[in-house]
Protein backbone atom coordinates (compact mmCIF):
# COMPACT_ATOMS: atom_id res chain seq x y z
CA UNK A 1 0.00 0.00 0.00
CA UNK A 2 2.97 2.21 -0.64
CA UNK A 3 0.99 4.71 -2.70
CA UNK A 4 -2.02 4.95 -0.36
CA UNK A 5 -2.06 7.55 2.39
CA UNK A 6 -2.60 6.37 5.94
CA UNK A 7 -5.76 8.47 6.20
CA UNK A 8 -7.25 6.86 3.07
CA UNK A 9 -6.26 3.32 4.12
CA UNK A 10 -7.69 3.72 7.61
CA UNK A 11 -10.93 5.29 6.34
CA UNK A 12 -11.43 2.46 3.83
CA UNK A 13 -10.84 -0.30 6.37
CA UNK A 14 -12.88 1.42 9.08
CA UNK A 15 -15.98 1.44 6.84
CA UNK A 16 -17.85 -1.80 7.60
CA UNK A 17 -19.45 -1.78 4.14
CA UNK A 18 -16.04 -2.45 2.58
CA UNK A 19 -15.11 -5.52 4.65
CA UNK A 20 -16.80 -8.17 2.41
CA UNK A 21 -14.98 -6.66 -0.59
CA UNK A 22 -11.49 -7.42 0.73
CA UNK A 23 -11.60 -9.88 3.65
CA UNK A 24 -11.31 -13.50 2.52
CA UNK A 25 -14.53 -15.45 2.96
CA UNK A 26 -16.57 -12.69 4.60
CA UNK A 27 -20.06 -12.78 3.12
CA UNK A 28 -21.77 -10.62 5.75
CA UNK A 29 -20.47 -7.83 7.98
CA UNK A 30 -23.32 -5.76 9.37
CA UNK A 31 -23.68 -3.36 12.29
CA UNK A 32 -25.37 -4.77 15.35
CA UNK A 33 -25.49 -1.46 17.19
CA UNK A 34 -26.14 2.20 16.51
CA UNK A 35 -22.38 2.78 16.59
CA UNK A 36 -21.25 2.19 13.01
CA UNK A 37 -17.54 2.93 13.46
CA UNK A 38 -14.95 3.29 16.18
CA UNK A 39 -14.60 2.03 19.71
CA UNK A 40 -17.65 0.07 20.79
CA UNK A 41 -18.99 -0.70 17.31
CA UNK A 42 -20.32 -4.25 17.07
CA UNK A 43 -20.91 -6.30 13.92
CA UNK A 44 -22.51 -9.58 12.91
CA UNK A 45 -20.10 -11.43 10.64
CA UNK A 46 -20.34 -14.55 8.51
CA UNK A 47 -17.31 -16.21 6.97
CA UNK A 48 -17.80 -18.87 4.33
CA UNK A 49 -14.99 -21.43 4.28
CA UNK A 50 -15.75 -24.20 1.84
CA UNK A 51 -19.10 -25.71 2.76
CA UNK A 52 -19.04 -24.24 6.27
CA UNK A 53 -20.50 -20.83 7.24
CA UNK A 54 -18.88 -19.59 10.45
CA UNK A 55 -20.67 -16.82 12.32
CA UNK A 56 -19.45 -14.50 15.00
CA UNK A 57 -20.21 -11.20 16.63
CA UNK A 58 -17.18 -8.91 16.64
CA UNK A 59 -16.63 -5.83 18.74
CA UNK A 60 -14.16 -2.98 18.18
CA UNK A 61 -12.02 -3.05 21.32
CA UNK A 62 -9.31 -0.65 20.17
CA UNK A 63 -9.65 2.25 17.78
CA UNK A 64 -6.95 4.90 17.40
CA UNK A 65 -7.65 7.10 14.39
CA UNK A 66 -5.20 6.37 11.55
CA UNK A 67 -3.09 4.13 13.82
CA UNK A 68 -4.79 0.98 15.08
CA UNK A 69 -8.01 -0.98 14.80
CA UNK A 70 -8.72 -4.13 16.83
CA UNK A 71 -11.77 -6.36 16.51
CA UNK A 72 -12.47 -9.24 18.88
CA UNK A 73 -15.24 -11.79 18.79
CA UNK A 74 -17.74 -11.79 21.63
CA UNK A 75 -19.88 -14.63 20.24
CA UNK A 76 -19.34 -17.47 17.82
CA UNK A 77 -15.96 -18.40 16.37
CA UNK A 78 -13.25 -17.09 18.71
CA UNK A 79 -11.09 -14.64 16.75
CA UNK A 80 -9.41 -11.27 16.83
CA UNK A 81 -7.52 -9.06 14.42
CA UNK A 82 -5.37 -6.02 15.05
CA UNK A 83 -4.54 -3.74 12.15
CA UNK A 84 -1.69 -1.25 12.66
CA UNK A 85 -1.05 1.64 10.24
CA UNK A 86 2.22 3.55 9.87
CA UNK A 87 3.80 5.87 7.31
CA UNK A 88 6.42 4.75 4.83
CA UNK A 89 9.39 6.88 3.78
CA UNK A 90 7.71 7.65 0.44
CA UNK A 91 4.49 8.95 2.04
CA UNK A 92 2.52 5.75 1.66
CA UNK A 93 1.20 3.37 4.30
CA UNK A 94 2.56 0.26 5.94
CA UNK A 95 -0.15 -2.02 7.28
CA UNK A 96 0.61 -4.79 9.76
CA UNK A 97 -1.99 -7.27 10.95
CA UNK A 98 -2.12 -9.90 13.65
CA UNK A 99 -4.86 -12.53 13.32
CA UNK A 100 -5.75 -14.87 16.14
CA UNK A 101 -8.38 -17.56 16.27
CA UNK A 102 -9.11 -20.61 18.35
CA UNK A 103 -11.25 -23.60 17.62
CA UNK A 104 -13.46 -25.44 20.08
CA UNK A 105 -12.14 -28.63 21.66
CA UNK A 106 -13.36 -32.15 21.10
CA UNK A 107 -14.68 -33.68 17.92
CA UNK A 108 -16.36 -30.46 16.77
CA UNK A 109 -13.04 -28.62 16.97
CA UNK A 110 -11.23 -31.34 15.03
CA UNK A 111 -13.85 -31.31 12.29
CA UNK A 112 -13.79 -27.51 12.10
CA UNK A 113 -9.98 -27.55 12.13
CA UNK A 114 -9.98 -29.87 9.12
CA UNK A 115 -11.98 -27.23 7.23
CA UNK A 116 -10.25 -24.08 8.51
CA UNK A 117 -6.55 -24.95 8.89
CA UNK A 118 -5.82 -25.74 5.21
CA UNK A 119 -7.10 -22.35 4.02
CA UNK A 120 -5.49 -20.03 6.58
CA UNK A 121 -2.41 -19.26 4.45
CA UNK A 122 -4.54 -18.83 1.34
CA UNK A 123 -6.93 -16.54 3.25
CA UNK A 124 -4.10 -14.28 4.41
CA UNK A 125 -2.59 -14.00 0.92
CA UNK A 126 -5.98 -13.35 -0.67
CA UNK A 127 -6.90 -10.71 1.92
CA UNK A 128 -3.56 -8.92 1.53
CA UNK A 129 -3.61 -8.84 -2.27
CA UNK A 130 -7.29 -7.87 -2.50
CA UNK A 131 -6.93 -5.13 0.12
CA UNK A 132 -3.82 -3.78 -1.63
CA UNK A 133 -5.63 -3.69 -4.99
CA UNK A 134 -8.74 -2.01 -3.55
CA UNK A 135 -6.73 0.66 -1.72
CA UNK A 136 -4.53 1.44 -4.72
CA UNK A 137 -7.61 1.66 -6.97
CA UNK A 138 -9.23 4.08 -4.53
CA UNK A 139 -6.19 6.39 -4.64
Amino acid sequence: MASTSRDAAFAYMDDFRNVPQWMFGITRFEPRSDILSGLGATYDATMQIGPKALTSVVHVTEWVHNERLTLESVEGLSNSSTWSFSDTADGGTRLDVVFRYSLPGGIAGKVLGAVVEPVVGQAIKHTESTLRARLEAAD
